[in-house]
């Protein structure tokens, strides 16, 4: 499948949009948790059990986007926005087929294996094509798509409740369930198929200044940089401290105020997760978008400095006033969704477009690093804390510090970014040969 070319006229705006109808619907893998209840009651699961799809989907995202992104690049975003759309709505049905004959290896082979993968292609799919469409704005372009990641679940979580509602909680109820998303998200999906475009000669007008190609690494050169591992830290630390607070966000709160005068209830917990998915959404427009005016690394640093002093701060007065709490909470998530909407176009400053969507690709490993890092910090701390005796915020008090030096650590790796060293660019006789292939899709 070759890369559809724009023609003359098409409008770069279209493009965010084929971008977003993609990122929305594999952002279904933040409401796993609404399945988790219905299958350990219908098939006898435990928390671990139940949790095993989704936590093999994360994985997944992160090994496919490191061994797809080269593919990505070669074959276009069409191609890797189709594989994405079969192998994510395959993942609902083998679920779908598993929960109806009960098999649950099935859906932890259909949603965390084979829809996993469809995470991890479809995650990177729009990310060089995006950059290539504005490069005046790469962080504004990059957070619009990334967004719908984040947003994802704000749609999946409420839509997905209501049906096991309507259909029922035993496994016919969640394999008719997981049925209707495989066939709903590969509709949805396929408007990003058709209206995805290259610009001709990757080479685009934009609104403002003209934008050279300047610097240009291929990914294979940009793994042996100390600059991709010190973005690679950058990441995986500014993650770690975000999925900390999110994967454990409605028993934390309500933990840290059940010794007060106003214990927090379980709606009231339920609210303040649909308020940590809105701030990770908004962060990763809103950021992102920042750091179009005031770079990258500086972005990162508020990111990175500040979120420390958040998570400072709730360790030490965040049991003794919600307000501080929540808006803590919600400037560390805000973080946690613009760290993963700046990082394409950090590579991007760092690295070039040549082959960005690879390089991306490649440090999604960070991801699936943090999103086991984060989770068995905050929950195996918690539990031998409960253990101990202790109760409240005190549980959290230990691994809170271990986040504000995971923090700190990525704040030195931001800081020893610099750029790449001459040898290990693209030779201008290559680069010659990249540019004339880029002209090709002009002429045919």
């Amino acid at each position: 499948m070759s890369p559809p070319v724009a023609p003359p006229g098409w409008s770069r705006w279209l493009v965010p949009p084929a971008a977003l109808s993609v990122h929305l619907s594999i952002g279904q893998a933040y409401a796993w948790s609404v399945f988790k209840p219905p299958l350990e009651s219908a098939l006898g699961l435990s928390g671990t059990q139940s949790a095993l799809p989704f936590q093999l989907g994360i994985v997944m995202l992160g090994l496919s986007a490191a061994f797809g992104g080269t593919l990505v690049e070669r074959n276009g975003p069409r191609w890797a926005m189709t594989v994405a759309l079969v192998c994510f709505s395959s993942g609902f049905l083998l679920s779908a087929l598993g929960a109806a004959t009960e098999q649950y290896w099935l859906i932890v082979l259909g949603y965390g294996f084979v829809g996993g993968i469809g995470l991890g292609i479809g995650y990177i799919s729009p990310v060089s094509t995006l950059i290539k469409w504005f490069p005046d704005r790469p962080g504004m372009a990059t957070g619009i798509a990334i967004m719908g990641f984040g947003g994802g679940a704000l749609i999946a979580s409420p839509w997905s409740a209501q049906m096991l509602e309507s259909f029922g909680s035993d496994s016919s109820g969640i394999a008719l369930a997981f049925l209707v998303h495989g066939l709903t998200y590969a509709v949805f999906m396929l408007l990003g198929v058709a209206l995805v475009r290259v610009p001709r000669g990757e080479r685009p007008v934009a609104s403002g200044p003209a934008v050279t190609e300047g610097v240009q690494v291929s990914a294979k050169n940009a793994v042996r940089t100390p600059q991709f591992w010190c973005l690679w830290v950058v990441l995986c630390m500014n993650v770690t401290a975000g999925i900390g607070i999110l994967e454990k966000a409605a028993p934390m709160i309500t933990d840290f105020f059940a010794d007060t005068a106003t214990p927090v209830s379980v709606t009231a917990a339920a609210g303040f997760v649909a308020l940590l998915s809105a701030a990770n959404m908004a962060g990763r427009i809103a950021w992102s978008s920042t750091s179009d005016l005031i770079g990258r690394k500086n972005i990162y640093r508020v990111y990175l400095g500040v979120g420390a002093l958040m998570y400072l701060l709730i360790a030490l007065f965040g049991d003794s006033s919600k307000p501080l709490f929540i808006l803590c909470a919600l400037v560390i998530l805000s973080f946690y969704g613009g760290g993963f909407a700046t990082i394409p176009a950090y590579l991007k400053d760092l690295f070039g477009t040549y082959q960005v969507g690879a390089i991306h690709g490649r440090l999604l490993t960070a991801w699936s690093t943090a999103g086991v890092l984060g989770p068995l910090i905050v929950n195996w701390i918690a539990d031998r804390q409960e253990e101990a005796g202790r109760h409240g915020a005190s549980l959290y008090g230990l691994s809170f510090t271990i986040m504000i030096g995971l923090l700190v650590v990525g704040f030195v790796a931001n800081e020893l970014v610099r750029p790449v060293h001459s040898r290990h660019h693209i030779p201008a006789p290559r680069q010659e040969a990249v540019d004339a292939g880029r002209q090709q899709p002009e002429s045919a």
